[in-house]
């Protein structure tokens, strides 16, 4: 085993919850040095994007259909940011305040940023890269150039650069934070997915590209601009059709000027050093293996709300009205079946073991939907020898055992009643070890955004339907592999808790919608 490999090992075990200790952490709230959430470039020339809250969208309902595509305008580019990295709205308690984005965000402490590099438009000669500010809805220009990159693509292709300040994480939640910030790129990358759709355009992440390039390209290897480190997560492909995860971006990169405009704001004044974090970053920097392929399902879903509704009015709920969450059958399985696929074209790697709590038509109990039934005899082998794995009228969802999970639910999400309160939560049970001996250790940070993914599909399934949901980063990692699944080594691992229920709404909140001042 190399030694990038054994770094990730020892990560993993090492943050994990027991109940015998958490993960390493400041153990309070260093309010001096919160970070900033959103990050700036000062000295750069700055485009105000026009907002998109007027601009109607296909029914949710329909955005897995084949729909027209909108020309790569600035108008276009905004409705596109808006309603996927954009601020949804602004909450008020007192005198504090805070965005609430369209991309959740582990305690949204927003990690993610993101990077537009675009062709020529309109009257523009040059390719140019942009940094995406949510706060004012802005494109801060970071450099312009020539290139005949853009040529080899299909017509008004372009694309996406998605990075991560870990600091942002690792200031509440410690040497744990690595994991949340890759869980927080994949929420982006689904977002951005989502929102493409309403547009009719394609996203593909491209599987081919080092994290070296993706700094060159971001100009995150340009040290005197930054005081925090920020490091490369993904670079994605926007164009009106699919094309192939592989790209050669050699000619952008011999593009492209040595030094960009414009000087990062500092987000803290001062920063504590997770060492374990740094170590795991360099760790899963090693240049991806390719994923194996299958295809992408569409998924049926029937008539509900317009889709900017859904993504705007997504929230994590910290309370489930267990009086009120009750849900039908159909109801679980529209939202388990949006996430039963691919949702990128590889074969999934995750499962999601559920705890039924409030499901009309389905017993209490623990339940198990295999994402990739190639899978299921090896999970029958790994997992508990009493399991029943009884087919339901869902497709790949199985029961394991009918029993009240209300109180072991809760105890593993670090006693939170949220998991215990609402109609089911689960846990995202990853293959783990094999996946990383084969595909190296990078696959650990996909592993993670292919779980955040499912996790932001579950929110807007869930919004569409009038429920709620909520991601859980703190769950007890080892009672549920090894007490409930009865799994005995590494072979799978639990790297992401997610709740569905009826949320309740804290009236001593209020709500503000976003961009009023721009209004």
């Amino acid at each position: 085993m190399n030694k990038e490999l054994q770094t990730v090992f020892h990560y993993h075990e090492s943050t994990k919850h027991s109940q015998q200790r958490y993960a390493k952490s400041l153990g309070y709230m260093d309010w001096a040095t919160q970070p900033d959430p959103f990050r700036s470039y000062k000295g750069t020339q700055k485009t105000m994007l026009p907002l998109s809250l007027q601009n109607p969208t296909p029914p949710y309902s329909l955005l897995d259909e084949e729909l027209p595509a909108a020309p790569l305008l600035l108008e276009s580019i905004s409705q596109l940011l808006q309603f996927s990295l954009g601020i949804a709205a602004w909450k008020i308690s007192g005198e504090n305040s805070w965005a609430v984005r369209c991309n959740a965000s582990s305690g949204n402490l927003q990690p993610t940023e993101s990077y537009l590099v675009l062709p020529p438009m309109a009257d523009e000669s040059l390719c140019t890269i942009s940094h995406y500010a949510p706060k004012d809805h802005s494109l801060e220009r970071l450099t312009a150039f020539k290139s005949g990159f853009f040529d080899t693509l299909p017509k008004e292709s372009f694309l996406i650069g998605l990075s991560s300040i870990a600091w942002r994480e690792a200031w509440k939640y410690g040497e744990r934070a690595f994991r949340y910030v890759q869980l927080d790129a994949g929420h982006a990358w689904q977002a951005l997915v989502v929102s493409a759709k309403m547009l009719g355009w394609k996203i593909t992440r491209l599987d081919n590209i080092s994290d070296t390039s993706i700094v060159r390209l971001l100009g995150l290897n340009q040290t005197s601009r930054f005081f925090e480190d920020e490091a490369p997560d993904m670079l994605l492909v926007v164009s009106k059709k699919n094309l192939s995860p592989s790209l050669d971006i050699s000619a952008l990169l011999k593009s492209l000027p040595e030094q960009y405009e414009g000087i990062a704001n500092k987000l803290s004044p001062s920063m504590y050093d997770w060492q374990v974090i740094t170590e795991v970053e360099k760790a899963t920097a090693v240049m991806q293996i390719p994923h194996k392929r299958t295809s992408e399902c569409k998924v049926h879903r029937e008539p509900t709300r317009e889709s900017k509704e859904v993504v705007l009015k997504r929230r994590s709920i910290h309370v489930m009205d267990k009086e009120e969450s009750l849900i039908t059958k159909e109801q679980f399985h529209t939202i388990l079946n949006a996430v039963n696929c691919s949702l990128d074209g590889k074969i999934n790697a995750a499962h999601l073991a559920i705890f039924v709590h409030r499901v009309q038509e389905y017993s209490q109990g623990l339940y198990i939907l295999v994402r990739d039934e190639n899978d299921l005899e090896n999970l029958k082998k790994e997992c508990n020898a009493s399991f029943l794995w009884e087919k339901t009228d869902l497709n790949n969802l199985y029961i394991l055992d009918m029993l009240d999970y209300r109180a072991a639910s809760k105890t593993i999400s670090c006693n939170q009643d949220i998991a215990s309160d609402g109609a089911f939560s689960l846990g995202m049970i990853c293959k783990y070890s094999d996946e990383l001996l084969q595909y190296n250790a990078h696959r650990y940070k996909e592993l993670y955004w292919e779980c955040g993914r499912v996790g932001q599909q579950l929110y807007l399934e869930a919004t569409s339907l009038g429920l709620s949901g909520t991601g859980i980063g703190c769950f007890l990692d080892d009672l549920m592999n090894n007490n409930v699944l009865g799994l005995k080594n590494n072979t799978y691992q639990s790297f992401y808790h997610f709740t569905v229920g009826v949320g309740y709404v804290d009236s001593r909140i209020q709500t503000k919608s976003a961009y009023q001042n721009r209004v």
